[in-house]
């Protein structure tokens, strides 16, 4: 049996509104993924766009880069294993 228009109109928009929820849901995981940086460039661009100063925010955002930066040079292979290495 063939659908109809009005099924197969149906059925896109389902598809559509799928996407764009998982669209929506990775960005919110990304936004919350980077946390802080993201926050603080944000609220540095939002006080610029209102005329006051944002440079505390950037350089919160500055620390924040830092602090991540250091630990993402202090992580190997070995840190993501887990319990697996301890008694090594």
């Amino acid at each position: 049996m063939k659908p109809n228009n009005s099924q197969q109109r149906g059925q896109a928009m389902t598809e559509y509104l799928i996407v764009v929820a998982l669209v929506a849901v990775a960005a919110i995981a990304v936004y919350q993924l980077f946390g802080q940086v993201v926050r603080s460039q944000t609220a540095a661009m939002a006080r610029e766009l209102a005329g006051e100063d944002g440079s505390e925010q950037s350089s919160i955002a500055q620390s924040a880069a830092d602090a991540a930066a250091g630990q993402t040079a202090a992580r190997t292979l070995k840190s993501f294993t887990g319990n697996a290495g301890a008694g090594q």
